[in-house]
């Protein structure tokens, strides 16, 4: 199970992230989850190919972002 975090970053900075999230492949979740674990001396995770289709389609739910955990999980919606 995974913590839910948020965080703040320059304009600039969160531009060159999503570029470089998109270049790699990977959602910009994980560029962040891979960017941590390295800067800690932790061994990434394996290698989840679907993980490049994140992001890719659109729910049309406008409030997807504060449900995913209850769809995900089964959680109570907040």
């Amino acid at each position: 199970m995974m913590t839910r975090t948020q965080i703040s970053l320059a304009p600039g900075a969160y531009r060159e992230l999503k570029a470089e999230a998109k270049r790699q492949g990977v959602s910009v979740a994980e560029f962040v989850r891979r960017a941590v674990a390295q800067a800690l001396g932790q061994p990434t995770r394996r290698r989840q190919p679907w993980m490049r289709y994140a992001g890719a389609l659109s729910s049309g739910d406008p409030d997807a972002s504060r449900t995913v955990d209850a769809i995900v999980y089964g959680r109570a919606r907040p």
